[in-house]
């Protein structure tokens, strides 16, 4: 495996959930902080590894033809790692009927809501004035509710994790993207029982020193 892993992110941002799949799978790992969002000096070297400035980004472990691949999309590097490691039981396998399920919820909390946070850490970036950065927000928040609602509806959770009995990438990303504002308490309002899934994920005991160290449930952090 080599030096293993090699994750650009920060805390608490979308590589928390790629750095929460590589805790589980028990692979070696280090990280590149890059709070793109805060830093421009940061967003600057990110650009070095990523032109969107964006993260996360995944190098993959160095193989005998060079250098490790490159990944970014932060949807797509949770599949790849989950299938990679198919005895982990992160992914349901290709031929599995939860499969379609699997692809599909993983592809909308990527598209319809987490992107949208492009926009909510830099309201100027598509604000003309003052005033229309309260109404982005306002509108934002509105259909990041509308769509946990929606998946709610149409994805009622198999078991005690969307997929069953056994936690999966699926509820991870859940876990942590519904850690983004408007923050959980608007995500229980909004799905219920999407909440209960993500409450599960954070009491996985796993995860207990992970979460403290790179998403710590301080006082408050429900929003």
């Amino acid at each position: 495996m080599g030096e293993g892993y090699l994750v650009y992110g920060a805390a608490g941002s979308g590589s928390t959930p790629v750095e929460a799949t590589l805790t589980l799978l028990g692979e070696p790992y280090r990280v590149v902080e890059r709070a793109v969002w805060q830093d421009a000096a940061a967003a600057a070297e990110m650009a070095k590894v990523n032109p969107l400035r964006q993260v996360p980004a995944l190098v993959l472990p160095s193989n005998d033809s060079g250098a490790g691949e490159l990944m970014t999309e932060s949807a797509a590097i949770l599949i790849h790692l989950a299938d990679s490691h198919p005895g982990s039981g992160l992914s349901p396998a290709a031929d599995s009927p939860m499969r379609p399920r699997f692809l599909r919820w993983m592809a909308y909390i990527a598209a319809q809501i987490y992107a949208l946070y492009w926009v909510r850490d830099d309201i100027t970036r598509l604000a003309a004035d003052k005033a229309h950065e309260t109404v982005l927000r306002e509108r934002t928040a509105a259909r990041i509710s509308a769509c946990w609602t929606m998946m709610e509806l149409q994805a009622p959770p198999a078991g005690r994790f969307m997929l069953g009995e056994a936690i999966s990438v699926l509820d991870l990303y859940l876990a942590v993207v519904s850690r983004w504002g408007p923050r959980r308490k608007g995500f229980y309002a909004a799905a219920p029982r999407l909440g209960e899934v993500a409450r599960h994920v954070d009491a996985d005991p796993r995860l207990t020193a992970f979460w403290a160290e790179r998403f710590p449930f301080v006082e408050g952090w429900e929003g």
